[in-house]
């Protein structure tokens, strides 16, 4: 069985280890489901300390894939890691801010931004 494509696009800068999402919209269970083994293999497997994930292609975003993030978070707090958003488009945020969880997650403007002080 495949693990499916990758859904990110992994890069290192300066220690940091920076995810950018692929897909414009986040939606299909599927995609969803490799999204989350993907995130959760760098803590998990990579051992990955300081995460930037880079949503600066999403346009959209569900429920079920908020749901990964947050797990995602908790995975990260267990491993003494770090975890920073960015650039989170206007009418995403807004969906951060309804559920509260911009006070959840470290979110920044731009890339250089949630790298700086990492």
């Amino acid at each position: 069985m495949s693990t499916g494509q990758r859904r990110l696009d992994i890069e290192e800068i300066g220690g940091v280890t920076v995810a950018r999402f692929v897909d414009k919209k986040i939606l299909d269970e599927t995609n969803i489901q490799n999204i989350g083994n993907q995130l959760f293999a760098l803590v998990d497997e990579d051992g990955r300390k300081k995460i930037v994930l880079d949503f600066s292609i999403v346009e959209y975003l569900s429920s079920a894939a908020l749901g990964k993030l947050i797990t995602m978070d908790k995975k990260v707090k267990a491993a003494k890691a770090k975890l920073r958003l960015c650039a989170i488009r206007p009418e995403i945020y807004e969906v951060f801010e309804i559920t509260r969880l911009n006070k959840i997650f470290d979110i920044k403007s731009t890339q250089e931004e949630a790298l700086d002080g990492m």
